[in-house]
């Protein structure tokens, strides 16, 4: 099994989102509003690709059961680029791209504005405290002290060398260690920290600065980003240090002066890309150092790993479900918790999941602590988080949220049939509209009401079958049928008075 989650897709932020809009027969108005500056990452932890095998159900339709389907075309989507941060190439490609993708997802966002939603956390504003608070800082990450897979970020930096990077919020600034993987092929995934404080950058220039701003922070000659290309070129230590002290001055002044307040205050939501640059921060810091454990998994049980990543995770979000904050998320096998994390932050919703593999929960509650400091460090508020340990069947917890969750989501890809089934009965307790998202449909193709079923779980389901592009899950690269059903009591009770 190989998880290529650890790195792999952070050095993607300025790459377009590309999961296309499903083909719908109505027509959408759509505004014009402004919106932030959108952009993409990718991550997520990657599974032998050949561990489990996708199949897709030839849906038959009836009168009383019908599986919908979306046209979609299933050609590759580009996978983002890989590696290191090329600072000596002009960025001006993938601007372009990223512009592109800002313009193509604004009306979609538009559409589906949570007015309810506030982003910015308050307390992460405040200096009551001195912004001091437990964290992982990247240069406390240990696979940093191994001397055989890093090396100075350039030739003539010190070993040991040490900086620290103001965040957009009062909290205190995160220490890096100037290092990069000795290594530099384009397929390693080790933290790079020089990279980190690149994605950084570009992340607060698009998401918390006013556009009357963003040109003197992103200029192509005097910006910050380009300023420390250039240092990193030139091998210059001294010109390194005096960037990061200018961006860390330049910060603290639009953060003091009030104006990063402003920005974030006029937010309803808050950009995938950035969502993804924190989760991806958060797993680099923890889960990624104890990948290897995720391996103890049993072939042929329910007990198998695997994850949507945040790209699909974020469709099914804003598209397929269109959550909001003030509604509740439940997801069933949660993992090491990223779609958990992913939806309070990305949605502002109260937010449970349930894991039974006791190494995966262990890494799930570290993950999630690392995580709510890291909302703090970029000034972010998020939902509230449930982890829960033990089997999602008899977990008490999750037995008094079911009845008042919104969306459900059940990873059951690697599920026995039977677990599936007594997942089919437990929806019963579920309210009208939830929405169930699975990667296996729970009713059976060609279902009908009979008089004989009637009172079966699967009459109370309405099943969308949806397909999604290569690259959204970790178990394979290619594309794949996942179902979103919607409980609805009422054809049983029509079929019924039909038959009186």
């Amino acid at each position: 099994m190989s998880f290529n989650y650890l790195l792999k897709k952070s050095s993607a932020s300025t790459q377009s989102l590309q999961i296309r809009k499903e083909v719908v027969t109505t027509k959408t108005t759509i505004r014009t509003a402004p919106l932030p500056k959108i952009t993409s990452l990718s991550n997520g932890l990657h599974q032998d690709r050949n561990h489990t095998t996708h199949t897709q159900d030839r849906v038959r339709k009836s009168p009383s059961h019908t599986i919908k389907k979306h046209s979609e075309a299933t050609r590759k989507r580009r996978t983002p680029s890989q590696g290191l941060v090329n600072f000596s190439s002009d960025d001006s490609e993938g601007e372009e791209e990223g512009e592109s993708s800002r313009k193509k997802l604004k009306a979609d966002l538009e559409q589906d504005q949570d007015l309810k939603r506030q982003v910015r956390n308050k307390k992460a504003f405040s200096e009551d405290d001195e912004g001091i608070f437990p964290m992982v800082h990247a240069a406390d990450i240990p696979s940093l002290d191994k001397a055989t897979k890093y090396i100075p970020s350039f030739e003539g930096l010190p070993e040991n060398t040490e900086v620290s990077l103001q965040y957009p919020s009062a909290s205190q600034r995160e220490r890096y260690l100037l290092m990069q993987p000795r290594t530099k092929r384009s397929d390693n995934n080790d933290f790079n920290a020089l990279e980190d404080i690149v994605h950084v950058m570009h992340q607060v220039i698009a998401h918390y600065l006013p556009l009357s701003r963003r040109e003197l922070f992103d200029n192509d000659t005097t910006g910050y980003p380009k300023r420390l290309h250039r240092a990193i070129n030139r091998r210059s230590e001294h010109e390194l240090m005096i960037v990061i002290q200018d961006w860390n001055d330049a910060v603290s002044k639009l953060r003091s002066e009030g104006i990063i307040s402003q920005v974030l205050d006029n937010y309803h939501s808050i950009q995938p890309d950035l969502v993804e640059r924190i989760l991806s921060q958060a797993c680099a810091r923890t889960v990624s150092l104890g990948v290897k454990s995720l391996r103890e998994y049993e072939n042929g049980t329910d007990n198998v790993y695997g994850e949507l990543l945040p790209r699909f995770v974020s469709r099914i979000l804003r598209e397929d479900t269109h959550l909001k904050s003030d509604q509740t998320f439940v997801d069933l096998g949660s993992g090491v918790g990223n779609v958990v994390l992913q939806a309070a932050l990305e949605v502002g919703c109260e937010s449970w999941g349930c894991e039974m593999m006791k190494n995966t929960c262990d890494l799930a509650e570290q993950q999630q602590a690392e995580f709510e400091a890291r909302c703090r460090l970029w000034g972010l508020a998020a939902g509230d988080i449930h982890l829960e340990r033990g089997d999602f069947l008899t977990n008490t917890a999750i037995a008094k949220i079911l009845p008042k969750a919104d969306v459900v989501l059940v990873n059951n890809q690697a599920f026995t049939p039977q677990l599936n089934e007594r997942l089919t009965s437990l929806f019963l307790d579920l309210k009208e509209g939830c929405r169930i998202v699975s990667l296996k449909s729970f009713v059976p193709a060609g279902h009908k009401i009979s008089a004989r079923n009637l009172y079966s779980p699967f009459n109370v389901l309405e099943v969308e079958q949806k397909e999604y592009f290569s690259e959204c899950v970790s178990w394979t690269a290619a594309p794949g049928t996942y179902y979103v059903s919607r409980k609805d009591s009422r054809k049983i009770k029509a079929f019924a008075a039909r038959n009186e």
